[in-house]
């Protein structure tokens, strides 16, 4: 079969396309004739060596790259309850995180960082790394849920969301689309920061109510408080890091909470934790989420309709084409998500 593979941590120099024979059927094992892929920001810096304990490129390479993928079942194991040849189906980010609080050999086993991942024609993993997809999804849009979505809906219900509530996603990436999408479908209030017009008017089609251009107003957190009448969001999903933190947490009402995502603006740099203290905010770390969040994200998805937005699809078929998609992430040019696939 078909799979690209990493050889070094030495960037997308070190991404090339191999054949494997097809891995072996274990009695818990689901075989998946995968048809889409979806991107994510770690997939940029898994290249380059990951980061602590999802790091296979660097202690036992090669790795197979991407958690995000779809398809559909072509094999079963003979103790396989869950699932039936025909389903489609989702990887799930972590493999071997089912349920309850994560411990830290769960989180290890992130695909495409700690194992290998997704890309690939036929992908084998134990029945708990699957999850059957919204049936109103195409491959290609059930592709972008395992991590983007997913991480959008933990951040969202672990801080308890309410309808009527307020919510501030950064940016038109997957994680802040999802955040929208997710937040409106529960009844919440959404703003939006972009550097984009253009994009901010895409994000008024999904149902935001209120959108700021933070180049334009780089004091964004006071446009915030001016949209929700000086008291702050209830809630905020940060992907900037250190960069945006001390804004978002300006952001927030007092009791409010900001769930920590993503490091858009760098890994490094310090912060001040005077506003958080004063007003009480909490600062909540968020890494994807487990099976079980998972299968109740997909029943709201059903229930909603919600349809993922892709801004670019490319062809899983070509080695330039696969290296394309990195590359458009990397431009940070997309709304929503960067998908490849092999319909």
């Amino acid at each position: 079969m078909k799979t690209y593979e990493l050889s070094a941590p030495k960037g997308l120099d070190a991404l090339s396309c191999q054949e494997r024979p097809d891995a072996p059927i274990g009695a818990r094992d689901v075989r998946v004739e995968m048809k889409a892929w979806s991107l994510n920001f770690r997939d940029l810096n898994v290249p380059l060596g990951g980061y602590p304990g999802n790091d296979k490129i660097v202690r036992n390479p090669p790795l197979v790259p991407l958690s995000d993928g779809s398809g559909e079942v072509v094999e079963i194991g003979s103790d396989v309850e869950e699932f039936s040849v025909g389903d489609k189906v989702t990887s799930s980010f972590f493999r071997d995180w089912e349920s309850g609080a994560a411990e830290a050999s769960q989180l290890s086993s992130a695909l495409g960082g700690g194992l290998d991942g997704t890309l690939a024609e036929r992908v084998v993993l134990p029945d708990r790394g699957w999850v059957k997809a919204p049936s109103h999804l195409t491959y290609e849009e059930a592709s972008t849920l395992p991590c983007a979505a997913l991480t959008a809906w933990q951040s969202l219900t672990a801080a308890n969301l309410i309808p009527g509530q307020s919510v501030l996603a950064q940016g038109t990436g997957g994680v802040s689309i999802f955040t929208l999408q997710l937040a409106k479908a529960a009844g919440a209030r959404v703003i939006i920061t972009s550097s984009s017009n253009k994009k901010l008017e895409k994000a008024r089609s999904l149902g935001a109510d209120v959108t700021i251009n933070y180049r334009e107003q780089p004091d964004w957190e006071k446009e915030v408080l001016a949209a929700t009448n000086g008291v702050g969001v209830d809630q905020v999903v940060e992907v900037g890091g250190s960069g945006t933190l001390e804004k978002s947490i300006a952001s927030v009402r007092v009791g409010g909470v900001v769930s920590l995502v993503g490091i858009l603006s760098g890994p490094t740099g310090g912060f001040s934790s005077i506003g958080a203290i004063l007003n009480a905010v909490t600062l909540r770390g968020i890494f994807v989420g487990s099976k079980e969040m998972f299968k109740l994200m997909n029943a709201s998805i059903e229930v909603s309709k919600l349809r993922p937005a892709i801004d670019q699809v490319f062809d899983f078929d070509s080695l330039e084409e696969v290296k394309a998609a990195y590359d458009h992430l990397r431009s940070a040019k997309h709304f929503g998500k960067v998908v490849i696939s092999r319909v």
